[in-house]
């Protein structure tokens, strides 16, 4: 009996032809070595599917288009022939499936007019996964790979169009970011995973029920991790219902002689490795950004955190919440965003000058980076908030208006009805809240400025759209706060009463899912602008982002996010405006504007130019 493990590829190939070895699938043999995805048309097609696989290069890596009638494949394996390389093939005719068969020698007077494509395979980074202790469950099981048909479309070419399929390998959590390290170095056997976490966020509803392969178990502590997969080929050969067509039958790949990390090798920097992050257990979601991004990030988030009130409110930091939050709304489609502190009650209007800049420069970073944006606020702040909204744009400080609309709690069922269409959960209207210098609810229902004085009477109930959203899946909620009494910080609250003054009195009992601290509230909102532009800068996370299609950011999309970076003066701006309808300043901490003047702070404005330094 033969051993596959002791057998080149090149034997394997004989085996193969042979028909006699039992070699069902390709998986778990001839381990370290590329292994390709084939698809075989006719000569006329032979260019728009070549345009199809550069456009969809993670599921279509091109290792080989051969000549008209060309069966051996010389750049990649010796003595071959794709007629009978692989254990099994399937035939389609006007696109349909209509038999598999264990070689293509009959089919040989039509091959003459038609031209072979040898696809990268995600068999050939196995053995870098277990040689990085990362279980490869399928072969564990001695399993095909599980596949699956996405709702993710590939990029059209030519005739062909088609939505991606995915392999997937249940990993352990704490294996994960040897898994995304091992497979991103290898890009020819489709590089890193296209999505990790739950399968339905790319349009798969039962793992046990895949489309080609076979099912594999998860273990505990699994977490499904999905790659791009050359059977996209296949779905691609259907798409475009040409009179004959052949590909591999999936799992029972073609086996070149070249290694996996040689054909496809790339140097990884330390500082360009893959790191991932989860952003939500329900669902559960995972993302990934390179180190320096990390790294850049991090950074970004050490400096807004400076307390130049010496307010103590380093004591309320959590580190990598800005991370989280920004690669949250990242991935994010729709995002409501509230601010509103009534600190001057006695004023009218009440608000102060912090929280509305930053609202406009996290709205403006989202709108670039193609986002809807809604803006929620007071009843009674509604028309002066459309106003400030309205003269932003005038002064080019944003590009686009931003809706402002109000909330009220009119019944039980109010802010389902709010978050969601015809108040069905499975509906949100958002994906992502975000809460900047807003007041948030303490323990008792009420609602108190850092001083302890109650402010309920000016404050809409605006928490109840982050406690409803909590229990709504596929809603992320990020609050932003300076002293532990906004929206969000509830998630900190515990630190908040035993660090903050009046901490236990004041403390917002609402958490959000991610709590950034600032020294400033308005530089939280500035962090994340700047954190944004940092990760969709990021190739890593950009490809992520897209599940490895389409192309990196254009020059000019590039230029229009730079430009919505926060300045100087384009806050002095913002403020300006501010004081137009009556808002002349904030809290003694807040270094925006003077009580009495409109000296735009000297700290403000270098926090402001260190942010761009760290950024740009």
């Amino acid at each position: 009996m033969w051993q596959s493990e002791s057998l080149s590829p090149r034997a394997l190939r004989t085996v193969i032809r042979q028909q006699n070895g039992g070699i069902r699938n390709t998986s778990g043999i001839a381990a370290g070595y590329q292994q390709a995805n084939v698809v075989i048309l006719h000569k006329s097609l032979a260019n728009d599917f070549e345009a199809f696989c550069r456009a969809n290069n993670s599921p279509l890596p091109l290792l080989y288009r051969s000549q008209c009638g060309e069966w051996s494949c010389p750049p990649l394996a010796t003595g071959s022939d794709i007629r009978d390389d692989c254990p099994e093939y399937c035939v389609f005719e006007n696109g349909v499936l209509v038999k598999k068969v264990p070689s293509l020698l009959s089919y040989t007077p039509q091959l003459q007019d038609m031209v072979t494509f040898y696809l990268g395979c995600s068999f050939g980074f196995e053995k870098a996964l277990k040689a990085a202790g990362v279980p490869v469950r399928n072969v564990e099981q001695g399993k095909n790979v599980s596949m699956y048909k996405t709702t993710v479309s590939c990029i059209k070419a030519g005739r062909f169009y088609c939505p991606m399929v995915v392999s997937m390998r249940p990993v352990p959590q704490h294996k994960l970011e040897t898994a995304t390290q091992c497979t991103h170095a290898i890009p020819l056997a489709h590089g890193g995973p296209v999505h990790i976490g739950d399968p339905k966020l790319v349009g798969i509803h039962d793992l046990s029920q895949p489309d080609y392969g076979d099912p594999v178990e998860m273990c505990p502590g699994d977490v499904p991790v999905f790659w791009a997969c050359g059977v996209t080929g296949a779905e691609a050969v259907q798409s475009c219902k040409s009179a004959l067509a052949f590909t591999h039958s999936p799992g029972c790949m073609f086996l070149t002689d070249q290694k996996a990390e040689t054909v496809s090798p790339v140097a990884l920097k330390p500082t360009e490795c893959p790191l991932t992050c989860c952003i939500s257990q329900n669902p559960q979601h995972y993302s990934m950004a390179s180190k320096s991004a990390v790294q850049q990030i991090q950074a970004i988030e050490e400096l807004v955190v400076e307390d130049p009130g010496a307010r103590g409110i380093r004591a309320l930091f959590v580190q990598d919440e800005l991370l989280k939050a920004c690669l949250s709304l990242s991935h994010s489609s729709s995002v409501l965003i509230t601010t509103g502190f009534p600190t001057h009650y006695m004023h009218n209007p009440p608000e102060e000058t912090d929280g509305p800049p930053g609202t406009i420069a996290m709205a403006a970073m989202l709108q670039a980076l193609d986002k809807e944006v809604v803006i929620v606020t007071d009843e009674r702040a509604l028309e002066m908030n459309r106003h400030i909204i309205r003269d932003a744009v005038e002064k080019g400080v944003i590009k686009t208006a931003v809706p402002v609309i109000s909330f009220q709690r009119k019944g039980p069922e109010s802010a389902l009805h709010f978050l969601c269409r015809d108040g069905d959960p499975t509906k949100p209207r958002f994906d992502h809240l975000v809460a900047i210098e807003r007041s948030g609810r303490a323990a008792d229902g009420n609602y108190y400025n850092m001083r302890g004085i109650n402010i309920k009477h000016l404050v809409d109930p605006i928490d109840d759209l982050f406690t409803t959203a909590s229990v709504i899946s596929g809603i992320t909620t990020t609050g932003i706060g300076d002293g532990g009494n906004e929206l969000g910080m509830g998630k900190v609250q515990a630190a908040v009463k035993a660090h903050m003054p009046n901490g236990s009195l004041i403390a917002c009992n609402v958490a959000a899912d991610f709590a950034i601290t600032a020294g400033v509230s308005n530089w939280g909102g500035y962090a994340v602008a700047c954190a944004l532009y940092v990760l969709n800068l990021c190739p890593l996370h950009c490809r992520y982002l897209q599940r490895g299609l389409g192309l990196p950011p254009t020059p000019e999309q590039q230029s229009i996010w730079t430009a919505c970076l926060p300045t100087v003066a384009k806050e002095e701006d913002v403020l300006h405006i501010l004081v137009k309808y009556g808002i002349r300043s904030g809290k003694t901490a807040n270094l925006g504007l003077e009580v009495d003047g409109l000296t735009f702070h000297p700290y403000h404005s270098d926090i402001i130019r260190r942010l761009r330094d760290l950024t740009l």
